[in-house]
């Protein structure tokens, strides 16, 4: 299966300016790849650098050295070197981030909170909101809820609007942030299933699982990031 993502000598540190410009060594020399249609999942305690992984993945952080490659259609594009423009745009239609929280957005209901993503992508508004209505309920979300906010919702039911935002439209690299964190066995169960249908369609994923029932489920690997860790090197 082709390469949709590889991380090559990869290094992070936090400047605390306000603390006299101490620097804080996160990770260094993170080197991984990932297929299309394989989930790799990133093991190690807390603290280890798996978020900061992720959030160098997404571009939320900038790494201090290495590549970020990934591969969209013909092109392989350097996250760690792209613009901020490019960023933004491998999020709309290359690299997706599922969450365990949603940035509630005022007066915009919960299926068109989910439908957003998809039809951004090119998909009829008519599509999209049938298709969020279909994960809203897969995700047990009640339908009467549907065209409220989400603001209103409790957290366990923002959760899985979430959930279902994140995996409505197609994405070729799939970021997984503790997506099943607080989350009953039946929900939990879902997003399995939905894990499973990404990877029949070959996206690559990542992904944060504290959860091991579930970890153990779709990790085709796991990573250890402690060997990754620049305490560890020092």
């Amino acid at each position: 299966m082709p390469v949709r993502l590889y991380l090559n000598n990869v290094g992070k540190s936090f400047t605390m300016h306000l603390q006299g410009g101490t620097v804080i060594p996160v990770v260094e020399k993170v080197e991984f790849s990932v297929n299309s249609g394989e989930c790799v999942v990133l093991g190690g305690p807390s603290g280890a650098g798996k978020s900061s992984i992720l959030k160098m993945i997404y571009g939320n952080y900038r790494c201090d050295e290495g590549q970020i490659l990934v591969t969209v259609g013909d092109e392989i594009v350097n996250i760690a070197g792209a613009e901020p423009r490019k960023v933004l745009r491998l999020r709309e239609d290359t690299i997706g981030y599922v969450s365990q929280f949603l940035r509630t957005i005022p007066r915009v209901s919960a299926e068109d909170v989910v439908a957003e993503p998809l039809i951004a992508q090119g998909t009829s508004e008519e599509e999209g909101v049938d298709k969020a209505r279909s994960l809203l309920s897969r995700l047990n979300v009640p339908e009467r809820l549907w065209t409220l906010p989400p603001a209103t919702f409790s957290g366990g039911e923002q959760q899985r609007v979430n959930i279902a935002r994140g995996f409505i439209a197609h994405y070729p690299i799939l970021l997984l942030d503790e997506p099943t964190a607080s989350l009953d066995a039946a929900n939990r169960a879902v997003v399995v299933r939905l894990v499973e249908e990404k990877k029949t369609q070959g996206v690559a994923m990542v992904g944060i699982l504290h959860d091991q029932d579930v970890r153990e489920q779709i990790a085709d690997r796991i990573i250890d990031v402690t060997g990754f860790s620049a305490e560890a090197a020092a």
